[in-house]
């Protein structure tokens, strides 16, 4: 009779009752071909900790303790257990090359997607989380019981700087506390980065001047990380609190640097998600939304784009309410199948950010899922707008009061111009 050559199936215990302290991931998963639920899930639990492909000829006692359990399985959906003392404290990266790393690329899953994790609090504590929460963001700029407003200048990209800050000033001029730049804008050939700041500077104190409204901006220091940081200086030495970062495609590591520099500068964070749909789009594979919502709330991300569930972007109402909830919710109660228990303890709350082919008449539609609590960029809709930006803001501004008042939008447009001309042009309709 052979040996016993793999000890996978040890990763596996349908009785077993989680401590506390442990780490509890969720994966949806999906075994090859040949092989059982219980065989793959082993090998997820094993390779996220102390397993290997063998039998081992010798082990310390201690080596028990830090296994990985896979511990419940209902159809698809496991739920595995981590030693507390696997995770180094402060490291998200180390989470990730654990919780979200060779699995991925093993034979011994088809399909695997990691849908949310519960933290205890001797992790969430190493952690410092948002810098000012919504709270201290409306403290600013004194805006309360209505979403913060912003608008990117359309086309995304293409502008010069002054083109750029003047869409800006016209933004503002219409009631919107942002001016906001895109995911691709950095600092280019026709749209330098120190031009941009220092014209949004002038058109933003002339704005405030006019409005006697405090204005700002989400401008995109997106960069390797000691670029970063001189660009939040100058953003910071022009008097905004304010800096947009691409979060996804910087990092977890740049974050954590970032967000130390920023909170030392009592700067802010708008995070920008670009390129998360490469990995969490699929609902077989990859990871989820609200665990990366989850992820920028830990490290300290002021707010992060969460989906509109009627705009030009994919998300389910349930799933952008996922990610809202896991950004603002001091305690999260486990969601079947899309989250699991989380009490926050002192962390702060973070903004969710709706955009995303927005434009006022959908607007009733947005503040109806997310209710006043997050921040609402309306862009191409407010720049097409008939009579141009500052009217296209105006619709906007004018959209969110009807909804405040209980109205229709088509009530409201009676005694609203601007947004009657918008309701002309779009009506309700939900861009693709």
């Amino acid at each position: 009779m052979s040996k016993k050559v793999d000890w996978y199936d040890e990763f596996v215990n349908m009785k077993y009752k989680p401590d506390p302290e442990e780490l509890i991931a969720l994966f949806y998963f999906e075994p090859p071909k040949g092989m059982t639920k219980k065989e793959s899930a082993g090998r997820i639990a094993s390779e996220s900790s102390t397993g290997t492909w063998t039998t081992l000829s010798k082990l310390p006692p201690r080596m028990k303790g830090l296994q990985a359990t896979s511990f419940e399985m209902k159809g698809n959906y496991l739920k595995v257990a981590y030693p507390r003392d696997l995770w180094e404290n402060g490291n998200f990266p180390q989470l990730l090359s654990g919780i979200a790393g060779n699995i991925f690329g093993m034979k011994g899953v088809e399909n695997l997607r990691l849908i949310d994790v519960s933290f205890p609090r001797s992790y969430i504590k190493h952690f410092p989380g948002p810098i000012l929460g919504p709270s201290g963001i409306r403290k600013r700029y004194k805006v309360y019981k209505r979403p913060l407003t912003g608008a990117v200048p359309k086309p995304k990209i293409g502008f010069s700087a002054k083109e750029h800050a003047e869409v800006g000033y016209e933004t503002w001029m219409g009631g919107f506390e942002f001016c906001k730049d895109d995911e691709n804008l950095s600092s280019t050939k026709f749209n330098n980065f120190s031009k941009r700041v220092k014209y949004l500077a002038q058109y933003r104190d002339k704005a405030m001047k006019e409005t006697g409204d405090i204005k700002g901006a989400y401008v995109n220091i997106t960069a390797e990380v000691e670029e970063m940081k001189k660009r939040a200086k100058l953003l910071h030495d022009h008097g905004f609190d304010y800096a947009m970062i691409d979060v996804v495609v910087t990092g977890p590591s740049a974050l954590q640097t970032m967000r130390e520099y920023l909170g030392d500068l009592k700067m802010t964070t708008h995070a920008h998600r670009a390129m998360h749909a490469s990995f969490t789009r699929n609902p077989l594979h990859g990871i989820t939304m609200q665990f990366l919502a989850k992820m920028y709330r830990l490290i300290g991300l002021n707010q992060l784009h969460s989906g509109t569930a009627v705009g030009k972007l994919v998300g389910t109402k349930p799933e952008v309410l996922c990610v809202a909830d896991t950004l603002r919710e001091k305690k999260i109660t486990e969601r079947k199948k899309m989250l699991l228990d989380q009490d926050w303890g002192s962390i702060k709350p973070a903004f969710p950010v709706s955009s995303g082919g927005l434009h006022p008449g959908l607007v009733p539609e947005v503040c109806n899922i997310y209710g006043e609590e997050f921040v609402l960029l309306v862009s191409g809709g407010i720049h097409g707008h008939p009579k141009g930006t500052r009217a296209g803001a105006k619709a906007t501004m004018q959209a969110i009061e009807a909804w405040q008042e209980k109205v229709s939008l088509k009530e409201k447009a009676k005694k609203a111009p601007e947004l009657a001309l918008a309701l002309e042009k779009w009506g309700q309709m939900k861009p693709q």
